[in-house]
């Protein structure tokens, strides 16, 4: 039987300069992450191939690049990215940006930067 996750006892990691990721879930075919980026912070301009991706806000704001437009999300606004569309995650607010992002499969080794 499965047994509650939360930041505080799953699997953590640290990327770019200071941003951190906690895997809820760990699976090949299911990646669930909760994320917190800094102010100020992003990711880079990347794509998947296979892995579709979900990204909700939990606190803050994110800009969200994809393709090429450019969006705003707000706490409790998602979007989906399909396989293949570049894509770039930034806060750039002046407070912590938390979200999960829901991939299937993994993303993790199905990533490239663009």
């Amino acid at each position: 039987m499965p047994d509650a996750v939360n930041t505080n006892n799953a699997e953590h990691y640290t990327w770019g300069d200071g941003c951190h990721g906690w895997h809820l879930v760990k699976t090949d075919n299911l990646s669930v992450i909760q994320e917190r980026v800094p102010p100020g912070k992003s990711e880079e301009r990347h794509v998947h191939r296979k892995a579709r991706q979900f990204f909700y806000v939990l606190e803050g704001t994110a800009t969200f690049d994809l393709g090429d437009r450019v969006l705003i999300l707000h706490e409790r606004d998602g979007i989906e990215v399909p396989p293949n569309i570049p894509h770039r995650l930034r806060n750039d607010s002046v407070v912590d940006l938390v979200f999960l992002v829901i991939s299937s499969p993994k993303s993790h080794g199905d990533r490239t930067n663009v």
